[in-house]
């Protein structure tokens, strides 16, 4: 019960944005695979494997010299949906949108439609960066369901830095809940360990569990054509349909069935916010994190703060990685949780297009599938609210970055999730990178170690050649999109 009552008071913390954070596993691991690899189709797909103006920071030149077009996440049938879209012409932003459209199909158990998160998008056009924020809310009636925030928040920045008509962007997604995917070995290992979770939905239950009540095995096909119908509902009505009209109305009547007291104007006027994310010079790039007006720029703040102290000693300028666990130590000495969830039901991913267009996500549904619950009849998880238990806190680990170096060139677009230790892992990746060292292999980057569902992923780029890197101990995926034109 103390463990309990501390992380709840963390919790509440980190969501007033106090900065409250979290102990954190040591850093560890150094399995080695390749980089990006070639993109297929979104049919076929393959499991291997500051201040500026108006709310914009400025980051200096354009540096687009060698730009790729990558994509890199935790789960590979996103993934390839993401590169297929570049593929197409789509911008770094069509492609993050697509993949998430994807991810709530193929990987619901962290990024579902009821969930929320935040991205970070840098505009090749103007040399400016700025973020989106969309958390999924506690709903102001209290209760056990949050107000989500994915669908208003891709809509919002698709539409600001989209290339492709919205509907391509959705439209992969709602083909593999309608024909069917193969279970990534990615989803898989997620799903082994929550059986008593699915359990308890008989939508979860029927799509992930076999008849003996086992988790359905990597390669099996499975579908969700209630949630194939809402991403079509989705598709043609853009995001007023999904807060709006008939699919609303059936989202809301489910959660007052259940006591979880949505209100009806709090969902129907959600709104994803633009601000100016933070910037902190480590070495010599410049690092975007989530603004402090959110936990996990709280967090993530306060984190890069340390180590870039950390960085200026003698023997942190000797050990990096040794300054990484200084800097964590000294930030969370702030905080007195020692302990969290196993899986917080987070994921990040990262695109690139030839522009120089960059954009870095990550999403939650704070726990595992989120509350667990479906809303009868239209496939969309409900997220967990913020703070309604330990899992709550998943918001304050969701940290997208965008690093440039002194003249504006993107060094790095990534995202950790699910913990402390993904955003630990993308400081010693960056503070390698400020030391002019390689990280273009997957074990140039720290593994997030004893936390199996803290993930890194990242687009790295030096010398004029991006690589797109996921987490060296995950089943992720890096993808080119690149046409040869």
């Amino acid at each position: 019960m103390r463990l309990r009552s501390r992380i709840l008071a963390c919790a509440s913390s980190l969501l007033l944005l106090s900065g409250c954070s979290i102990g954190l596993g040591s850093l560890g691991g150094d399995a080695d695979t390749g980089g990006a690899v070639p993109a297929s189709t979104p049919s076929t797909p393959s499991s291997s494997g500051g201040g500026g103006i108006g709310g914009l920071i400025g980051l200096g030149g354009g540096g687009t010299a060698g730009a790729r077009a990558l994509a890199v996440g935790d789960e590979p049938y996103a993934v390839r949906v993401g590169a297929s879209i570049l593929q197409q012409g789509g911008s770094a932003a069509d492609a993050a949108t697509a993949m998430y459209f994807a991810l709530a199909v193929t990987y619901p158990v962290a990024a579902g439609l009821g969930g929320g998160g935040i991205c970070i998008v840098r505009d090749p056009a103007t040399s400016h960066t700025e973020e989106f924020d969309f958390l999924a809310r506690d709903s102001g009636g209290g209760g056990a369901y949050a107000v989500p925030g994915n669908v208003r928040g891709f809509a919002l920045m698709q539409g600001i830095y989209g290339a492709l008509p919205w509907q391509r962007d959705v439209a992969p997604g709602e083909g593999y809940a309608s024909a069917g995917f193969p279970i990534s070995h990615a989803l898989s290992d997620r799903i082994a360990t929550l059986k008593d979770v699915i359990r308890l939905d008989a939508a979860l239950a029927a799509e992930f569990l076999d008849e003996t009540g086992q988790a359905k095995a990597a390669g099996t096909i499975v579908t969700n054509p209630d949630l194939a119908a809402t991403l079509a509902i989705v598709r043609t009505g853009g995001p007023n349909a999904f807060y709006g009209g008939n699919l609303g109305a059936r989202i809301l009547a489910y959660s007052a069935q259940q006591g979880g007291a949505i209100n009806v104007r709090e969902f129907a006027r959600y709104q994803a916010t633009r601000t100016a994310p933070q910037a902190i010079q480590l070495g010599n790039q410049y690092v975007l994190l989530p603004s402090q007006r959110t936990g996990a720029g709280a967090f993530s703040g306060a984190l890069f703060e340390t180590l870039q102290r950390a960085m200026a000693t003698d023997a942190g300028a000797g050990d990096l990685q040794a300054a990484v666990v200084v800097a964590v130590k000294q930030a969370l000495a702030r905080f007195h949780v020692t302990d969290l969830p196993q899986d917080l039901g987070a994921t990040g991913f990262a695109a690139t297009d030839p522009s120089g267009q960059a954009v870095a996500c990550a999403v939650t549904m704070n726990g595992p599938f989120g509350s667990g619950r479906n809303a009868q009849g239209t496939g969309v998880t409900l997220a967990r609210a913020p703070s309604s238990g330990p899992s709550g806190i998943a918001a304050a680990f969701v940290t997208p970055v965008i690093a440039t170096d002194s003249g504006g060139a993107l060094t790095l677009a990534g995202a950790a999730a699910g913990g402390p230790n993904g955003t630990a892992a993308l400081g010693y990746a960056l503070a390698r990178l400020s030391r002019g060292e390689q990280v273009s292999r997957r074990s140039d980057l720290r593994s997030t170690g004893v936390a199996p569902y803290d993930t890194i992923n990242a687009i790295t780029c030096q010398g004029g050649a991006c690589v797109a890197l996921p987490d060296p101990e995950s089943k992720g995926l890096g993808a080119s999109g690149d046409t040869g034109r």
